[in-house]
């Protein structure tokens, strides 16, 4: 019964995967039918009545508008503002006059700011965001967003200024700051290592780490080793922001120093109109929006507790679910979300760059009229993911991976795979953290295992699971202007999925046999 259970449950999952990866459907169609499976498989096998499905579904979808899509279109108007106003040639040559090296340029947006945006916004910022800046600057597309996925899988853990992790320490009753340090130390090698995937993903292959050896080392330890460290003892909140800062800091004072002699096959063509360098005030004009998402994310967030909580109250909360008891309660922050002040950031620095009302609204509803697949495949992804939770789908995979492994004792080989499946089907490092976070914390406890350790597995493969995640893509397929061209993304990423979750069994698997976590 388990078994068959498994099977029915993961029929939206391998659909997805087939519809995406081998019948190249477009993302937002494959996602709509995936609805319909689980809505079919939720109501005829378990039970789950069709008020409880439909309204299941409509959180997942208000769920996915407000923050995710939001903070999505936010950035890619943000993006695309910059583009009319002429303000990303500026970048661009200020960019170059930090290095025309691709290679580094990946490093010092994708890694380091993308790190960043990660730790004080999250919600897909961390690839929205850095991917349309390098493809901006000249950079290959697939090759970009692909980097940015694998930069982005262990940083989610304290991602949103740590609320993947503190949610975890939540609904598994662990002490927050000793989860903090197994988190950091699970996720360790797997830091240290998406620096050199990154640069030899743009750079198509290990030859792409000739002479980078130094530079990528620079970035992945300044990161690294602050990132370990505030985790360990500060706590989950400002591991990713301090890293982030650290390593941009040292990356952008070495990148000349430590850049590559024979570096021909990997410079980016910068259009010289003049030779006229950039002025600071017109540096400071054009990075503006940028800055000020900067400023705004910081005193909005947890780091300045009184304009945090002057304005945190400023909110709606719903339950959407018919079944109020076990229904979630959705909060709509109204202005002290992600997405809000980006947009905010965004129309300010339009305004520095002296756009006019005009051109913000045609690039607004040019940004949504390419991007509504995007807003269809996320919301679709969301509703998947909240029927299969309440009609116990997902929870039914994960029953019968436990009950397999157990009594073979390779659970831990198999808890990040656990995770990455939450991931998968939710698309958020939060969400799986509250759907499979106490499953792996009561599992480890009757296995005889650190519940801190299986826990800390679940969020690093939450991290990884968003590589793969159609919710991830479509972000991705949207950041590169690739819509259409999620099965193509998917096909490319799936086998550094494949690396990352293989190398997070083992590093679990090792760490439970050194007593880690105990």
């Amino acid at each position: 019964m388990l078994f068959l259970k498994f099977i029915l449950a993961m029929i939206p999952i391998i659909w997805l995967i087939i519809a995406l990866s081998v019948l190249k459907i477009p993302g937002h169609k494959a996602c709509l039918i995936a609805l319909a499976i689980t809505a079919v498989l939720s109501v005829g096998y378990w039970r789950l009545s069709v008020i409880n499905t439909v309204t299941g579904a409509l959180e997942g979808v208000l769920n996915a508008l407000w923050p995710i899509c939001l903070v999505i279109i936010a950035a890619l108007f943000t993006y695309n503002l910059t583009l009319k106003t002429g303000a990303m040639e500026k970048i661009k040559k200020m960019l170059a006059g930090v290095s025309t090296d691709k290679r580094i340029l990946l490093l010092i947006i994708g890694w380091g700011f993308g790190n960043f945006m990660e730790g004080m916004a999250g919600f897909g910022t961390a690839v929205a965001i850095p991917a349309s800046m390098l493809v901006g600057i000249g950079l290959n597309p697939l090759g970009t967003v692909l980097a940015c996925f694998c930069a982005n899988t262990a940083p989610t853990a304290f991602g949103s200024v740590g609320v993947p992790t503190t949610t975890l320490a939540s609904v598994t009753n662990l002490d927050v700051l000793a989860l903090s340090g197994d988190v950091a130390l699970i996720q360790l090698i797997l830091i240290l290592m998406s620096p050199f995937i990154m640069v030899m993903i743009i750079g198509k292959g290990v030859k792409a780490l000739k002479g980078m050896i130094p530079f990528t080392a620079l970035a992945s330890l300044s990161f690294a080793i602050p990132w370990f460290f505030a985790a360990k003892v500060i706590g989950c909140e400002l591991p990713d922001i301090i890293g982030s800062i650290i390593s941009l800091i040292l990356m952008v004072v070495f990148a000349k120093k430590l850049s590559p002699k024979d570096n021909s096959e990997y410079l980016i063509d910068i259009e010289k109109e003049d030779d006229q360098p950039v002025t600071l005030n017109e540096g400071i004009v054009a990075w503006s929006p940028f800055i000020l998402i900067f400023i705004l994310l910081m005193i909005t967030s947890k780091l300045c507790p009184p304009i945090q909580n002057a304005i945190a109250g400023i909110k709606t909360n719903v339950i959407v679910y018919a079944d109020k008891e076990v229904g979630a309660t959705l909060g709509f922050s109204w202005i002290n979300t992600p997405g809000v002040m980006i947009f905010i950031a965004a129309i300010i620095g339009g305004l520095i760059q002296k756009a006019s009302v005009s051109d913000m609204v045609s690039v607004f509803v040019s940004t949504m009229k390419t991007y509504w697949k995007t807003i269809v495949t996320i919301c679709s992804v969301m509703a998947v993911a909240k029927v299969m939770g309440y009609s116990g789908m997902t929870k039914d995979i994960a029953n019968l991976l436990v009950a397999v492994t157990g009594p073979l004792h390779i659970y831990p080989l198999i808890s990040p795979l656990i995770g990455a499946i939450g991931a998968f089907v939710t698309g958020s490092g939060t969400s799986t953290c509250v759907l499979f976070g106490p499953l792996q914390a009561s599992t480890a406890a009757q296995l005889g295992l650190s519940p801190s350790w299986m826990a800390a597995a679940n969020v690093m493969g939450a991290g990884i699971g968003k590589m793969i995640s159609p919710q991830g893509i479509a972000i991705g397929a949207g950041a590169i202007n690739m819509v259409g061209q999620e099965s193509k993304i998917l096909s490319s990423v799936f086998k550094y999925f494949i690396i990352y979750v293989v190398v997070a069994g083992l590093i679990c698997f090792a760490g439970t046999m050194m007593g880690f976590g105990a």
